[in-house]
């Protein structure tokens, strides 16, 4: 067993909170409004008459039912289910007698309530744990006080306290009104691995029958009575700015009951990092209806100006190709350059991929109702804890006086950590004075920005007679950002390896988008790798073993972000599970791995090609993210990031014309169908006692590698310009 401190000072702990583990914050007293939800696993629990508050992340009913709070954001990774179930795994509670409840923003309570980084679980692993651990303890002495026996011989089952000696038992609910008074200790004991009764078994979501019931649980359902509906309209193209507008049509039109503009940023310096957004200066329409609105929308007449040059996706390619030659060295180990000199084989391939929109299926929309100098906000957005600050700077309120309420979300894959959205529905509620709801439509959104970057890079590995490795190259840039991780594999793998990084400027708005800069590196890294083994005459899983091999025994420098040992171990365990070299007739297989957020994911992916499209039959993943705490969520979690991987690498590509988007709607900018998913995804998960790390990102980026691989066997010829597929058939 491990003990923890609580990191409180006793009695003080209820009365105020404190950092715990792990960067999150628990407390007493504030959940006396809470309201339960009682539909968990299709029973319908009894609701206690009252509520003892435990601590910030859970209340014992006075009938044993307990709720936990579940405190950062919900995009789809099921974090709302398995949060809790750290919690309820330390408190020893029946998952049967468990109510999930969306916590609050509250700083004073939590920390890091973002959803962003697939860090939620690996940051609360212990945190969440201390909560359920504390309140279990003061349960057992509170029992312990009145039975009259040592605390050490009170023990605890499923909700239930006993005391063997005299055969006394009670469920928690008979002592949570004494724990609420009980002084907090300094540590609390967790449990050991062996003892986990509810982490590493599966859970339902706890939001399941709401979702597939259509129960309202998103930014879009959000209703108030006498709410208004606003639209937004932004400059057609990056490098424009508002001039004018005339709004007397739209005026006019029935429902409508105000145009005016706003300016979301006047002071570019007081952004913050989340408040990312491309064009500040925008039209509204605010009216009765969302289809009201839409129509007044059509009918403005605006000008546009031009503030800066506008950007072409060609001129971007051929930027990208030439501008490699001022990149920066960021590792150098060895004498690459006397290497690459004496190199009896050259291998040098360059890899491109596009911008990418982020497309969440809930379009961005946000409620709120600003008046006497309070600001209620409603909707989705992974970064709640920073747009409280970025509303209190621009409306001139005060944080206490603004409220941001967490909804489910359809999708963020990093889009909603930039909550422009939020500040523009709060300066609209601001200027009608009443409530609102702030929709974007599609094109609205597929439009604004904040896309994944475009990038580039060029690989280069040294072979000497005897096709042996001596130097590998990496020069990784792109607009604006690079992609490149001079410290991830091969690096540490290679005696001679240089590492330089480059990048342009862009008026066009960027941002982290699901596994930020290894969404593209990853792909790259792997197809070259695969290239690299051929030409050595090497299996393309034995060759990467080989140099991990290296890495772990005989490491090169000092700064390798890796573990040699995890990474070969999803790499054998993928090779295993996939029966590697027996693919069945017809089938082309291709292997990838890669380690990012803390994680470590290969993949064996089989395919055929049939009239120039490519049919993915089957993906075998192997994945190594330490504990796994709700083993159907991660599988599910697995899945969705392979599909998305593969659509985003065959099909996927946002291109820019005069500084306009080419694509606004799913007409033109092409995801996955369902018809085009893996007909089978097995997913094997490596058996570890390691805290978690992280899941919603690291089964992305290695796909990429796979499908390229599995396209040269299907194919025999390499690919390297993302999307893969183009006007229907491949490209190459």
């Amino acid at each position: 067993m491990t003990f923890i401190k609580t990191k409180v000072g006793r009695r003080s702990f209820i009365k105020s909170s404190a950092v715990a583990g792990g960067g999150m914050m628990i407390g007493f007293s504030w959940l006396a409004g809470c309201k339960t939800e009682p539909m968990i696993e299709e029973e319908i629990l009894q609701m206690p008459a009252e509520w003892f508050n435990i601590n910030g992340f859970l209340k014992i009913g006075d009938n044993g039912v307990v709720t936990i709070m579940s405190p950062n954001p919900e995009i789809g990774q099921n974090i709302k289910t398995s949060m809790p179930m750290l919690v309820a795994e330390e408190l020893d509670i029946d998952w049967k007698k468990v109510v999930v409840e969306q916590a609050p923003l509250n700083t004073d309570l939590y920390k890091r309530q973002l959803a962003g980084g697939s860090q939620s679980i690996r940051q609360g692993w212990k945190s969440l744990r201390m909560a359920g651990a504390t309140a279990r303890r003061v349960l057992c002495e509170a029992a312990a006080k009145a039975w009259e026996v040592p605390v050490e011989e009170i023990t605890t089952d499923a909700g239930m306290l006993f005391h063997k000696a005299t055969e006394k038992s009670a469920h928690y609910g008979e002592f949570a009104s004494a724990a609420a008074e009980i002084e907090i200790p300094e540590e609390v004991e967790l449990k050991s691995v062996k003892d986990f009764k509810i982490i590493g078994n599966s859970k339902r979501n706890v939001d399941g029958k709401k979702i597939v019931t259509g129960q309202p649980l998103f930014g879009l359902d959000t209703q108030r009575e006498g709410m208004l509906h606003a639209m937004i309209q932004h400059p057609p193209a990056f490098g424009m700015k508002l001039k004018s507008v005339d709004d007397s049509a739209a005026k006019s039109m029935p429902g409508i009951k105000d145009v005016f503009t706003i300016n979301t940023y006047p002071d570019a310096e007081k952004k913050q990092w989340c408040d990312v957004d491309a064009f500040s200066d925008l039209v509204v329409v605010v009216g009765n209806s969302t289809w009201e609105v839409m129509q007044a929308k059509e009918v403005l007449k605006v000008e546009w100006e031009a503030t800066s040059g506008f950007e072409n996706s060609a001129s971007h390619t051929e930027k990208m190709a030439a501008f490699a030659g001022k990149a920066k060295e960021a590792r150098k180990d060895g004498n690459p350059e006397a290497a690459f000199k004496n190199a009896a084989e050259i291998i040098e391939r360059s890899y491109t991929a596009p911008f990418l929109a982020h497309n969440c299926m809930e379009p961005m929309n946000f409620f709120a109702d600003v008046k006497d100098g309070k600001a209620e906000l409603v909707g989705p957005v992974q970064t709640p804890e920073f747009m409280e600050k970025s509303v209190s700077t621009r409306l001139g309120i005060p944080l206490e006086n603004i409220d941001i309420q967490m909804t489910r979300m359809g999708g963020g894959f990093g889009r909603r950590l930039y909550g422009h959205f939020l500040v523009e529905a709060a300066l609209i509620s601001q200027k009608v004075g009443a409530p609102i709801k702030l929709t974007y439509t599609r094109e609205d959104d597929m439009t604004f920005g904040t896309y994944r970057p475009a990038y580039h890079a060029t690989y280069r590995a040294a072979l000497d007679e005897n096709k042996n490795l001596i130097a590998f190259h990496i020069k990784a840039g792109g607009i604006p950002e690079s992609p490149l991780f001079a410290n991830r594999f091969p690096a540490g793998a290679v005696d001679n390896y240089l590492a330089e990084s480059w990048s342009l400027e862009s008026n066009i708005s960027t941002g982290a988008w699901r596994a930020p800069r290894s969404n593209f590196i990853a792909g790259a890294e792997q197809a070259f790798l695969d290239e690299v083994a051929e030409k050595m005459g090497k299996d393309p899983i034995q060759f990467r073993l080989d140099l991990l091999e290296k890495a772990k025994n005989n490491p090169v420098g000092e700064k390798n972000d890796y573990d040699a040992a995890r990474y070969a171990g999803v790499l054998k365990l993928v090779r295993d599970k996939s029966n590697w070299g027996k693919a069945d007739a017809g089938l082309n297989r291709g292997v990838s791995a890669y380690f990012c957020h803390n994680s470590y994911v290969a993949n064996v992916l089989d395919l055929k090609v049939e009239n120039g499209k490519p049919i993915v039959d089957k993906v075998y993943c192997a994945v190594d993210c330490g504990i796994v705490v709700n083993p159907d969520a991660a599988k599910n979690m697995m899945e969705g990031g392979t599909v998305d991987g593969i659509g985003h690498a065959l099909f996927s590509g946002l291109t820019f014309k005069d500084g306009v988007p080419e694509q606004s709607n799913f007409d033109k900018y092409r995801l996955i169908r369902h018809s085009e998913a893996p007909k089978e995804i097995e997913v094997h998960f490596v058996k570890s006692e390691i805290d978690p790390t992280g899941l919603g990102e690291p089964p992305f980026p290695p796909i990429i590698g796979a499908v390229a691989n599995a396209l040269y066997k299907a194919t025999g010829k390499r690919v390297y310009d993302q999307p893969f597929v183009k006007e229907g058939a491949l490209l190459g």
